[in-house]
């Protein structure tokens, strides 16, 4: 899988754009991953992209600014989700791609929401993965997360999500300074009047044993054409590659072509 880069607002920006399996282009689906993950780490590794190619569709997906192996920025002001959805577009622009089927998970799934407002012609249909009310109402205190991204001895965390994420970033071997300058501004919430304003058919899946997301229904409920969709016995760092997950992406599409 030969890794590509675009620019934008002077990030180089790595990206990974495959063709369908058979013949002919295939429905556009761009994939936005989450914090302190990577194209790789949430869609090419839990077979996303094999499962979308398989299908019939272009599988697109990005590496974040501060995030794989995409310029780092140790400005907390880079990280809005409204600057990371325009690097989404600018992706779009770059691939000449008109419209797309837009998937994100948890910090992706945020953004996505913000593409979606903010450059709607762009965005055919919506997945939020691992992201439900949270959204909305917020996901709990995430301060922790930032100072145990900076710890000098990561044995000394003793907050579990802040411990969990930690590990994360060490494990994806990650810039952590660049993650916690992203956390302290990418958990820019979304209004209810905001949600309500977006218009495309939206399927909301969260693990039913996620403690971070928030109810799936309750933002499903908000949005004109929301769905929610309950990915059974998974919590937030597995519910990504279910494969309950992906059949019911894959379902919705088909339900929703562009």
């Amino acid at each position: 899988m030969a890794i590509d880069h675009f620019s934008h607002e002077g990030f180089d920006l790595a990206f990974l754009d495959l063709p369908p399996a058979g013949a002919g282009s295939g429905e556009p689906v761009l994939m936005i991953h989450g914090f302190a993950s990577s194209h790789f780490v949430n869609w090419v590794s839990p077979g996303w992209f094999k499962t979308l190619t398989e299908a019939g569709y272009r599988a697109i997906a990005f590496d974040h600014r501060g995030h794989g192996g995409s310029t780092k920025s140790y400005n907390e002001a880079d990280y809005t989700p409204s600057k990371m959805a325009s690097d989404a577009v600018a992706l779009l622009d770059h691939l000449g791609i008109e419209r797309a089927h837009v998937m994100g998970y948890s910090m992706g799934a945020r953004v996505s929401a913000f593409m979606a407002l903010e450059a709607p012609d762009r965005v055919a249909t919506l997945v939020f993965g691992g992201l439900g009310i949270g959204m909305v109402d917020g996901v709990g205190d995430w301060d922790p997360i930032a100072a145990a991204l900076l710890a000098e001895d990561p044995a000394a965390i003793t907050q579990p999500r802040a411990r969990m994420f930690r590990a994360f970033a060490d494990q994806t071997r990650s810039d952590k300074k660049a993650l916690a300058a992203c956390i302290s501004t990418s958990r820019e919430l979304v209004t209810d009047n905001d949600i309500r304003r977006i218009m495309q058919p939206t399927l909301v899946a969260v693990g039913t044993k996620d403690d971070i997301a928030g109810s799936p229904e309750e933002l499903a409920r908000l949005m004109p054409h929301g769905e929610s969709f309950d990915i059974e016995g998974r919590d937030h760092m597995l519910a990504v590659g279910d494969r309950t997950f992906k059949k019911r992406v894959l379902e919705f599409y088909a339900e929703h072509p562009l």
